[in-house]
């Protein structure tokens, strides 16, 4: 069985019940909820400890076998009130999450790198990590700036989130992920797409929110970033793709992550056989 994650981009019109069903029922052992909408007009499904709608998400979780891997999406801007997240994180943690995800959208370093350290303490409390996602259009747009973020903040909770689509589409190499520290890569997001990246920003924001590719189906390099990646990375499938519905969409997901993996796990076998590792 291979345990792989579901981002819940993949489709976001589906409310969190009704996307771990259709998670469980493609093969997926976890899912990733959106508490907090990524853009002014974007959907999100916050749930609170306490209320019948969060009670009812924790038996579908546990009737699907289904576990939450993270949730998300903390925009890091200048006048964010970390305080203020306290019951979103109360909530995640309940429901077995790992981690929250977060976006520097900052453009003072500074106080973008106390910000994070600050959500990440009050992470800490509830027991969770924060997976800074790096995303070219955004303040922390590469794979060196939020390391460098969470270097400087020293937290000890303090992850980064890869993301295959966003490391490719920033100028990020899977080598550039080497030199780093594995307790620093827990969570990895796998997609596909064309090998020339589209010519503007707003292209590039359009390409990811909407026009993803299935694993395997495209020219990233996804073999090479899972021999970068540490071997007990959490994986997940960030995949939206409008021309499926969501069902088919979230099941074509699966298996061509599933299909990725096996072949490369093949590979490696082979490799050792010869002593080619």
């Amino acid at each position: 069985m291979i345990a792989l994650g579901l981002a819940h981009l993949t489709a976001l019109e589906l409310a969190p019940t009704a996307l771990v069903a259709e998670a469980a029922r493609a093969g997926f052992a976890a899912v990733a909820l959106r508490f907090i909408p990524a853009t002014s007009d974007g959907p999100a499904y916050p749930t609170q400890v306490g209320t019948e709608a969060h009670r009812a998400l924790k038996r579908v979780l546990d009737g699907e076998g289904v576990r939450v891997s993270d949730i998300e999406l903390v925009q890091l801007k200048p006048t964010i009130d970390i305080s203020s997240l306290a019951a979103c994180l109360e909530a995640g943690a309940d429901l077995g999450a790992a981690a929250i995800i977060a976006s520097g959208d900052d453009p003072d370093r500074s106080r973008l790198t106390a910000r994070f350290a600050e959500l990440c303490q009050l992470a800490a409390s509830f027991g969770l990590r924060v997976d800074l996602e790096f995303m070219r259009w955004r303040a922390i747009g590469t794979l060196a700036q939020a390391a460098a973020v969470v270097r400087d903040t020293g937290q000890t909770n303090g992850s980064i989130l890869v993301d295959a689509l966003h490391l490719a589409r920033s100028g990020g190499r899977v080598a550039d992920l080497i030199p780093l520290p594995d307790r620093w890569l827990r969570a990895a997001q796998l997609c596909d797409a064309a090998a020339e990246a589209p010519a503007t920003d707003t292209a590039i924001i359009a390409e990811a929110r909407a026009g993803r590719l299935p694993p395997g189906d495209g020219a990233l390099p996804l073999g090479a970033l899972l021999e970068a990646l540490p071997a007990d990375t959490a994986l997940s499938v960030e995949m939206p793709l409008p021309a499926l519905d969501a069902r088919e969409r979230i099941a074509t997901a699966f298996n061509a992550t599933r299909n990725l993996l096996e072949g490369h796990a093949r590979g490696a076998r082979r490799r050792d056989c010869h002593g080619w590792a």
